[in-house]
């Protein structure tokens, strides 16, 4: 790798200060095209994946997913579709593929969409594109791997806000009912920092986005739907230095699916704050923690098993 890579690899390593590294590596030269997350998903990303990028999954412009094919992947494999963070506000597929080429890699088509996001849209608006995302996916398996096809199981991830939504379309069959109905509901869950518990009503960086929800704060908490239904099995990690989500949103899901009877794994990660639980699934920053070899394990316990190479275009 040349010294600039380098450079910026060391600069974003302190993964706190994506916004100083963009400035700093700007000096004496153009603007980048590219947001700081994206730049350093593109020099992270591995190599080798079937992608396919900017399919519609809607009308609307922020309505499209990427897909990253595994090499090999059956009937029985999952196909493990990954909802990125962002505060119900910002965020973008293309900053995520270091996560979709690592998954891929390990075995597992994956798809990252996009979706609406606050003002455009306030609570449930994102959920509903989430859950119709989920709805292509379950729809269209021949395109996303000509050897496996069929009804594939689905297992969803996310991180952060992205966590919370993978959360409700688990919990809260509403959202699948409406957008997805006839698909298979998801094998299976992993929540990374997920605000699971908190009351987005009363806080003042959410109060808006979840206006929708002022006098029933309970639609849009995960935690809530658990004794009502029945939970997938649930992988739950956070860091202990997570000072964005705290962590009793991970111990109290935990603790309410548990009541409920069902399956529910939880690790923290000692040392590991918000951004770092996502960051430590790039290539540089594994040393930091196992999250990737934690997923992956999960999601081999759910039953996946390999199987033949799917076609695509290579790209990085």
């Amino acid at each position: 790798m040349d010294g600039f890579r380098l450079s910026v690899l060391a600069c974003f390593a302190s993964v706190g200060a994506l916004a100083g590294c963009a400035t700093t590596l700007a000096e004496g030269r153009e603007p980048m095209a590219w947001s700081p997350g994206q730049f350093y998903s593109a020099l992270t990303s591995e190599l080798g994946v079937d992608t396919e990028s900017g399919v519609a999954y809607g009308s609307h412009g922020r309505q499209r997913l990427d897909i990253y094919r595994a090499d090999q992947a059956n009937e029985k494999t999952p196909i493990v579709i990954f909802y990125y963070g962002g505060s119900w506000k910002d965020g973008d597929r293309a900053t995520y593929k270091f996560v979709g080429t690592a998954l891929a890699k390990r075995g597992f088509t994956t798809v990252i969409p996009d979706y609406r996001l606050f003002p455009e849209v306030q609570f449930p608006g994102f959920v509903d594109d989430a859950a119709r995302a989920y709805a292509w996916v379950g729809n269209n398996g021949q395109r996303l791997g000509v050897a496996c096809g069929g009804d594939r199981p689905i297992i969803v991830v996310g991180h952060s806000a992205g966590a919370h939504t993978a959360a409700l379309l688990s919990l809260d069959a509403s959202y699948l009912d409406r957008h997805a109905r006839g698909v298979r509901r998801p094998a299976a869950m992993v929540g990374m920092a997920g605000p699971y518990a908190f009351d987005p009503t009363t806080w003042a960086s959410t109060k808006d986005v979840f206006a929708s929800a002022r006098g029933n704060p309970d639609w849009a908490r995960p935690v809530a739907y658990v004794p009502a239904g029945k939970a997938p099995p649930t992988l739950l990690l956070h860091g202990s230095d997570d000072t964005t989500v705290k962590l009793y949103n991970t111990r109290d899901l935990s603790v309410a699916i548990k009541a409920a009877g069902q399956k529910v794994r939880v690790i923290e990660y000692p040392g590991i704050g918000h951004v770092g639980l996502i960051m430590s699934m790039s290539t540089p920053l594994r040393w930091r923690a196992p999250t990737l070899d934690d997923i992956v394990g999960f999601i081999e316990q759910q039953g996946a098993k390999p199987c033949a190479a799917a076609t695509g275009s290579k790209t990085r």
